[in-house]
């Protein structure tokens, strides 16, 4: 792995780049319906000088808050202001702030599968037109095509635009698994199972486990780990018609999947969160690890606190049954909306321009301290210096381009994801019956909570 952590350094061409592509989008937010009002004020050639903008982002976009408040300002003179969250609250606040009259919000990057329900509820803006009339500054047939309609789109209209591509990939510590006698990464879940019981058994009196699963329950943590599992096993949460599948034979072995591995997990998954499973692993204390890519910037990465730099590999997540391709997981990922209310939508459209542009995405992608955000463009995905810093990151980061398995995104959606992983939690906690079981009252929940 030609990783180089001593390369942390602005890239003054990579900057241009990024000034031309905010020139370019203030330009066409003139033309294309800026909200007018106190939006058209300008102050030495900066459009919006002197103005502020509000937006929401969650805990693990701080650092992806600083970078942009600070290159958006020298851009534009305006001034960002983030609320930081945490990221299972991002959706509700937002929601609150619009319905309550506060009103305090100008622009948010929530969980994408909150679209649908934050628009039923009035709380964002329908962006459709303004996308389709704004094609030049914005770029649409430059995002990644999986992420783009899945993180954007309820319906045929769309809601927001894509910011953190948030992709679940297999990380796996290579002293570990050399250690056990592990030659590679497994392909399959069944191979993964046996490697991750041959660590624990035979580390696990020193503290190193075979894997650390994210077990919490919350979609984005235990809701993750059976995504992962059901895109390898080529099962789906919908049809094509948008009716539950989620009892299907592929989700009932992703579920038997995600027990069979817990005993030998690194203790105690049900209470296994991001910040513990990464302290692990920065430890150096699990053989493997699904997480998101950025995961290995931040392995490189001097600031961490990572013992494992230079020792760590990573490949696409494992496959099973049937299904015999790799699929990536879209477990999370984060897009950029308008609120409804706000008075500033010039500047809500020139910031999010400017947030979700290519060369911004790139700059995100290997910027010092990590921001945790992953690839939303398929040119910032083949960049040259993403490839040169993180070739594998890269590599895994391919899958994207098609097959993907997303999450519902309209409404009820997230009502859906909280009772899928209610159920989850029931039985691992060998509280729900059988996979089968569980799957089956899943079944039924979503039938009825989508009318079905």
């Amino acid at each position: 792995m030609s990783l180089r952590p001593s390369r942390r350094r602005r890239r003054p061409a990579v900057l241009a780049a990024v000034v031309a592509v905010a020139a370019l989008g203030l330009a066409a937010c003139s033309s294309s319906g800026g909200s007018g009002g106190s939006d058209d004020a300008s102050d030495g050639g900066k459009k919006f000088a002197g103005q502020s903008l509000t937006v929401i982002m969650i805990s693990s976009h701080e650092g992806a808050a600083k970078w942009l408040s600070t290159e958006f300002k020298k851009e534009t003179g305006a001034t960002i202001k983030p609320v930081i969250v945490p990221y299972d609250q991002i959706g509700s606040k937002l929601a609150l702030d619009q319905q309550s009259g506060a009103d305090t919000i100008d622009a948010a990057a929530p969980w994408y599968v909150s679209l649908g329900d934050l628009a039923s509820q009035g709380a964002i803006q329908d962006l459709t037109s303004w996308i389709a009339s704004d094609k030049k500054a914005i770029d649409p047939s430059d995002f990644i095509p999986s992420i783009y309609d899945a993180y954007s789109k309820v319906g045929d209209k769309r809601y927001g635009l894509p910011f953190d591509g948030d992709t679940h990939v297999l990380f796996y510590n290579k002293d570990i698994l050399a250690r056990n006698g592990i030659s590679g990464p497994p392909k399959t879940w069944d191979e993964y199972l046996q490697d991750v019981k041959t660590i624990t058994q035979n580390e696990s009196s020193h503290g190193v486990y075979g894997a650390a699963i994210f077990g919490q329950k919350s979609p984005l943590i235990l809701g993750a780990s059976f995504a992962n599992r059901l895109a390898g096993y080529g099962g789906e949460f919908l049809d094509a018609k948008g009716r539950p599948v989620v009892n299907s034979p592929e989700a009932v072995e992703a579920a038997q999947a995600l027990v069979d591995v817990n005993p030998y997990a690194l203790p105690t998954p049900a209470e296994t969160d991001f910040g513990a499973g990464n302290s692990a692993w920065f430890a150096g204390k699990v053989g493997f690890i699904e997480n998101w890519t950025d995961l290995g910037v931040r392995s490189e990465d001097p600031t961490s606190g990572s013992t494992v730099a230079g020792k760590w590999g990573v490949t696409t997540l494992p496959v099973g049954g049937s299904n015999t391709t790799p699929r990536a997981s879209l477990v999370a990922g984060f897009t950029w909306v308008i609120t409804a209310h706000t008075k500033k939508t010039g500047l809500a459209r020139a910031f999010i321009e400017f947030a979700t542009s290519s060369k911004v995405n790139a700059e995100l992608l290997t910027a010092s301290p990590p921001t945790g955000i992953d690839p939303n463009r398929k040119s910032s995905l083949d960049s040259a210096e993403y490839g040169q810093e993180f070739p594998e990151i890269q590599a895994v980061n391919r899958t994207t381009l098609s097959g993907t398995l997303a999450w519902p995104t309209g409404k009820h959606a997230t009502e859906l994801a909280q009772t899928l992983t209610d159920e989850l939690a029931k039985l691992l906690a060998g509280q729900g019956g059988s996979a089968k079981d569980t799957m089956d009252r899943v079944e039924a929940k979503w039938k009825d909570i989508l009318g079905d």
